[in-house]
């Protein structure tokens, strides 16, 4: 891998590490629909100058539907999943959670087109569920005022990503990888915007929350998205999906320094353990990969 490549990985991973923080930021004053709502019209509206080409629209129109269960699947549910989450859980405990989409991709791998798991990728999905639980063990109840639920969202909206991943692969090979990119921004936008506009806050948000919100939409999701499939493009899937283990780091970084967030033993260990567990199931130490 070229240095420059290596910065670019760093870079993207970096910026999803952020985002973590961004929506711990917002969350609280725009709320999870209002929050998500402007992230993914903003991120719409940088797609702009693609959407707007006339020789993509036969593309949109011929995969609008496929283009809504994706924007549903990798945008609307997980970003609404992760912003409530966060309205209880701290940035860096979230962004450690993230790291089980590998987890959930393979499982959805092996349950959904009923491939067989190998003894390697059962070994690393039972080292992320102990390391989910090493995250869990003591700081997670359901009773009131508990974080129960906020837990359970942020493990759903990894669930969504594996499952999106799976579906994207299945329904856009061949094509354009703007298309989903783009395609499902607007997509999930468009769908989510009444919801946004339903729960807006009656408070007008400070104006930190609104920057938080901007970065979100514009640098988070749109100039991430064209840089990870820029990765894809250069470098392959299986390389620039190595990014998954990063994110975390910066989630944790980014959370301790802006946010004075505590890095405890058992973030620290679940982290380790979790990303110990991807590292083997997406074939790190040898295994095929995902």
């Amino acid at each position: 891998m070229a240095f420059a490549d290596l910065l670019r990985l760093l870079l993207l991973a970096a910026i999803w590490g952020a985002s973590y923080l961004f929506i711990r930021v917002a969350a609280p004053g725009f709320g999870p629909e209002a929050l998500v709502t402007l992230r993914l019209v903003g991120a719409a509206l940088c797609f702009l100058p693609w959407l707007l080409q006339a020789a993509n629209r036969p593309l949109l129109r011929a995969h609008a539907l496929q283009l809504c269960c994706l924007g549903v699947l990798n945008s609307a549910v997980p970003f609404s999943l992760l912003t409530f989450a966060e309205l209880r859980l701290e940035a860096g405990f979230t962004a450690v959670l993230g790291a089980t989409v590998p987890l959930f991709a393979a499982a959805v791998d092996a349950f959904w087109w009923r491939r067989p798991l190998s003894g390697q990728r059962l070994l690393g999905l039972s080292l992320g569920f102990c390391g989910v639980v090493i995250l869990a063990w003591g700081q997670v109840h359901f009773g009131s005022g508990g974080s129960g639920w906020a837990f359970l969202a942020a493990l759903a909206a990894p669930l969504c990503y594996g499952i999106a991943a799976h579906y994207a692969r299945h329904h856009f090979a061949g094509q354009p990888a703007m298309l989903p990119a783009a395609g499902s921004m607007l997509a999930a936008a468009v769908l989510i915007a009444p919801f946004g506009w339903w729960r807006w806050p009656a408070a007008p948000p400070p104006p930190h929350d609104w920057l938080a919100a901007a970065a979100l939409a514009v640098i988070c999701t749109a100039a991430a998205y064209v840089l990870y499939y820029q990765l894809v493009k250069r470098l392959g899937a299986t390389v620039a999906t190595s990014v998954t283990f990063v994110i975390p780091v910066f989630g944790v970084l980014w959370g301790a320094v802006f946010l004075h967030e505590h890095i405890t033993v058992p973030i620290v260990t679940g982290m380790l353990v979790t990303l110990l567990g991807t590292a083997v199931t997406t074939g790190v130490f040898g295994a095929r990969s995902l």
